[in-house]
């Protein structure tokens, strides 16, 4: 009789190993952080698998709140979102909440092919805006360079959602600090790299999405474009 690992007892040894470890290196680590939670980050970022958050960032449990999403998508519709962002402004206290794409997202990947691959097709329809805004030039671009071109430029567009979310704008007006950033995580290389879309005051919107999406098209040159 052929037996089946339904229990997933390996990741419970796993997390039992973990628990030990954590305790023996930091006596009285979950003690204190059942009494507390004052993350100072909150990540929104893709679900992807290979994109773990708190391991990127090298912070523990209790020190960043996170949201993961299908290609890391924030619009004005989705109150799983925003309840996690209006959760963390107003309760928490949050001073940062950064957007984080990575490169080669199968999400945008999807979004940019037209690629037909579930329910989640219509969740991609958001991306798909994205690229649509800047097709013309896209096509410019080699194939190679267009799937990460518009991860980035999700990341942008996405950020300035999170500025224009009645969380955000509500914080602003009311002078708490809370600062946007635009980041995108490399899996080729493990490395996070600031896009410069980082915002604090709801006047800062536009002239920082401009600055960054200009900076994001340098990065980008046409074949033939002079260096």
């Amino acid at each position: 009789m052929t037996t089946t690992n339904h229990e997933l007892q390996d990741l419970l040894d796993n997390n039992k190993r973990w628990a030990a470890e954590t305790e023996a290196g930091e006596p009285g680590f979950f003690s204190r952080l059942l009494k507390q939670q004052t993350p100072q980050y909150l990540w929104i970022g893709c679900a992807d698998s290979r994109v773990p958050a708190n391991e990127l960032v090298d912070l523990l449990p209790g020190e960043l709140f996170v949201h993961r999403n299908v290609a890391n998508v924030v619009v004005h519709s989705d109150l799983n979102c925003l309840s996690v962002m209006q959760f963390a402004v107003d309760q928490l206290q949050v001073r940062h909440i950064i957007i984080v794409g990575h490169s080669n997202c199968g999400g945008v990947v999807a979004a940019l092919k037209d690629l037909r691959v579930g329910l989640v097709d219509n969740w991609l329809r958001h991306v798909q805006d994205v690229r649509n805004v800047h097709q013309e030039w896209l096509d410019t671009l080699p194939g190679a360079s267009r799937v990460n071109a518009l991860c980035e430029l999700n990341v942008l567009h996405q950020a300035r959602n999170a500025c224009h979310t009645t969380v955000v704008q509500d914080a602003w007006a009311r002078g708490q600090p809370v600062v946007i950033h635009g980041w995108v995580y490399g899996l080729h290389n493990g490395l996070l790299n600031d896009l410069a879309m980082t915002v604090d005051d709801a006047s800062a919107v536009e002239p920082s999405f401009r600055r960054a999406l200009a900076a994001l098209k340098a990065r980008y040159p046409a074949p033939g474009a002079p260096a």
